[in-house]
């Protein structure tokens, strides 16, 4: 199969980034003005991508493609990790802090992928952490407010993001699936594990004394960040398989700065003249990160003759 245009490839890069701020926005909104339960609201987000996938299947966007259930267990637990623990983080933490800490998912991945995967990347690229690094720093330095319990769950959705990003590129090479056929296994089984978890965290008792005081309102919403997560997901899914889950965080540190301004207009984060210098440094690490991985990409493309 061929490689994906790199206008199909912007497409869904431009999908994601738009997705991705609307569910942090959404989502934070969720949880500021309703209180939802969060890991009732991630197993909705579950079931209606499963819903989604069923529909993009009825349309013959993909052939279901069957998958060892043992093998796809890890991925489903960090898949449900990964949202749980940054949607906790996101409940507890302000947006800056939210999205400050989520930056050092780029460089785990890369320890990942290095040590675990013998992959390695060139010292410009790594160069480019740098002023990603400080230009985030700056971007929510007025921002952070140290709140242990917010740090641990930031901290635990890191580690389980970096590691499930990181399998779903080798896990959709390795059964030679896409990321619809990927998904469409993973989302249900995900969902039924978080069925289990939900009456420990979150009793029924209590969500049903939070259910009868819930506008129609909170509901629609509840629902639309379901169909929202559904896109955002597959997109992932696309995107990590497509690219790299590199590639995927330092486009998603774009996602940071338009995030933060969201931030700023919807919850009253005000900006300092440190957060603009961090956000146009910021912005121009994410550019010299593409122009080196560009020039990547057309030296090995080059053939043998016009290298030498």
């Amino acid at each position: 199969m061929a490689p994906p245009s790199s206008t199909v490839v912007s497409i869904c890069l431009v999908l994601n980034i738009c997705c991705s701020i609307v569910i942090v926005l959404l989502n934070k909104w969720i949880y500021t003005h309703y209180g939802f339960p969060n890991i009732t609201l991630t197993c909705i987000h579950f079931i209606v991508t499963t819903f989604g996938l069923f529909l993009c299947k009825l349309g013959n966007l993909f052939k279901p493609k069957s998958l060892p259930f043992l093998q796809m267990l890890p991925l489903a637990l960090s898949f449900c990790g990964f949202v749980v623990f940054t949607n906790l983080s996101l409940e507890t933490n302000t947006v800056g802090t939210y999205q400050l800490i989520k930056t050092m998912t780029t460089p785990c991945i890369i320890v990942i992928q290095t040590y675990a995967y013998s992959r390695s990347f060139s010292w410009k690229v790594k160069s480019t952490l740098i002023p990603i690094t400080v230009g985030v720093f700056l971007n929510s330095y007025y921002d952070v407010k140290f709140n242990i319990i917010g740090i641990n769950f930031a901290a635990a959705g890191v580690l389980v993001t970096s590691l499930y990003q990181v399998w779903v590129g080798e896990k959709q090479h390795e059964f030679q699936v896409n990321s619809m056929q990927l998904l469409y296994y993973q989302a249900p089984l995900s969902a039924v594990l978080l069925m289990f978890v939900i009456p420990f965290f979150e009793p029924v008792l209590q969500f049903h004394g939070v259910l009868h005081n819930w506008p129609i309102e909170a509901l629609l919403m509840v629902f639309l960040s379901g169909v929202v997560a559904f896109s955002v997901n597959l997109s992932i899914f696309w995107i990590i398989g497509n690219t790299s889950p590199v590639t995927y965080n330092m486009v998603g540190h774009l996602k940071f700065c338009l995030t933060l301004l969201g931030g700023y207009l919807l919850f009253d984060d005000h900006l300092q003249l440190l957060q603009v210098m961090g956000i146009l440094t910021t912005l121009g690490g994410v550019l010299a990160y593409t122009h080196f991985k560009l020039q990547e990409l057309k030296a090995k493309s080059l053939p043998i003759t016009e290298k030498q």
